[in-house]
């Protein structure tokens, strides 16, 4: 027994006709006759009598009738909960979100922007972190994904799905005497007033080994720690700084320039979650608005 059996049923008593039936659900005949056969077979039941061609519907075909009603409006609301979930129309009214900080002025907002038109009913949470706190939110499930800096070693009961890159440079006010070099180098860089990030962090221990091995003072003028700051820093003619080209491509509405430091290094980024568990449907969205929010912004600097 199918739902289109029943569908018949209903429409035959509502009709009087299998003329009209077949007209009303866009069959044959011949197709609603071979359909109600199938259902009295199958609940082997006589639903209607043949006479001289009419069908003449039993008291029971009259019971069964109601109830099928019944049955194919649950099924309508069924398929409409489906598609709610599937249009975020219903479904998890939350979706917890951990960001580096310097994502928080214009790349959150840009792709959250499609996103609450499609699921209008999802509220967001966002956590503004930096990445070892983000690893930790995501770890202990307080979120249901993160983006951050992918850093040996990962946590565990955490998954990572590297979906971008950077590379080191030099963030420079327009203008700056240095910005008509290729490429810079900590030699470069000696006297000129530095703003660097992160002091005890993996990276920007690498990075003042790299001025250790050249033999060049820093002149650190201010440490910060996002590189929102530091790029606003660098916009106001404080100094320049060192930073990966994917966060300095965040900010190139700011009047700044940036040129590869040398030695490069890479950087990556991954989208965070817990082991084991699987994302809702609004979530999976957000991550996909993240990663096409990525590319916007990272293509519209390589323009």
């Amino acid at each position: 027994m199918n739902f289109r059996q029943l569908e018949v049923l209903k429409t035959l008593l509502a009709t009087g006709s299998t003329i009209a039936t077949a007209k009303s659900m866009g069959l044959s005949q011949s197709g609603v006759s071979r359909l109600l056969q199938q259902l009295e077979t199958d609940l082997q039941l006589r639903l209607f009598d043949r006479d001289k061609g009419r069908l003449i519907p039993t008291p029971e075909a009259g019971i069964l009738a109601r109830d099928a009603e019944t049955i194919l409006l649950g099924l309508n609301r069924f398929s409409g909960l489906a598609e709610d979930l599937r249009s975020g129309a219903k479904g998890p009214e939350l979706v917890r979100v951990g960001l580096p900080s310097s994502m928080w002025e214009n790349f959150a907002p840009a792709m959250m922007t499609d996103f609450v038109r499609d699921y209008p009913s999802v509220r967001i949470e966002t956590f503004f972190e930096t990445t070892s706190n983000i690893a930790r939110l995501v770890e202990q499930k307080v979120i249901d994904f993160g983006f951050l800096r992918h850093e040996n070693p990962v946590l565990p009961g955490i998954d990572m799905e590297i979906v971008a890159t950077g590379t080191s440079v030099c963030v420079l006010p327009e203008g700056h005497k240095l910005a008509s070099l290729n490429e810079i180098h900590a030699k470069d860089l000696r006297g000129v007033p530095l703003i660097l990030i992160g002091r005890q962090r993996p990276t920007r221990m690498l990075l003042d080994q790299t001025f250790s091995r050249e033999a060049v003072r820093q002149n650190v003028k201010i440490e910060t720690h996002t590189n929102s700051s530091a790029c606003s820093y660098v916009a106001h003619g404080l100094g320049v700084a060192i930073l990966s080209s994917f966060f300095a491509n965040l900010y190139q509405h700011l009047p700044i320039v940036q040129r590869p430091f040398v030695p490069v290094t890479t950087q990556e980024f991954a989208l965070a979650t817990p082991s084991g568990t699987s994302a809702s449907l609004a979530a999976k969205a957000l991550m996909e608005a993240l990663k096409r929010q990525i590319e916007i912004s990272q293509k519209s600097a390589a323009g």
